[in-house]
């Protein structure tokens, strides 16, 4: 799953995909790590009170899992630049996200190989997260 170096970033390169079980314990863990306390991450019945039917992952914990599907692929050496994401349908306990992405351009300059990944997270309910990630290998630092 992870590249040779700076040669695997390649344009319409299509990244393998990483499924992520959405359990309680990914929900409440990511919220108290990103220090997010707002009850719809921890408490069922507070979540059902404001509408919700459940408790739903927080952005800061989608935030890190796009980054970790980015550098699981790239390796150890790959260096976020950017990551800009949209969040549409909720991760609730007991579903599946899905993360796919596509490498849209990469570009070379004497620091590395720095490409822009389009990546999408989909639910059992649809499209949980898209957006984009900026990412850098250094030359000659494979991974």
């Amino acid at each position: 799953m992870k590249a040779e170096g700076a040669a695997r970033m390649k344009e319409g390169e299509e990244l393998p995909p990483l499924e992520i079980p959405i359990t309680r314990t990914l929900i409440v863990s990511g919220a108290i790590a990103s220090r997010d306390y707002q009850d719809v991450h921890h408490d069922a019945e507070l979540a059902k009170a404001k509408g919700s039917p459940d408790i739903f992952m927080n952005i800061l914990t989608t935030n890190g899992l796009v980054g970790r599907y980015i550098t699981d692929h790239f390796g150890p050496t790959a260096v976020l630049r950017r990551v800009a994401i949209r969040l549409g349908a909720p991760n609730y306990p007991g579903d599946t996200m899905v993360l796919t992405g596509t490498v849209d351009r990469v570009e070379t300059t004497p620091e590395g190989d720095t490409a822009t990944v389009a990546v999408i997270g989909a639910n059992g309910i649809g499209r949980h997260v898209t957006g984009t990630v900026t990412v850098t290998l250094p030359a000659g630092g494979g991974a």
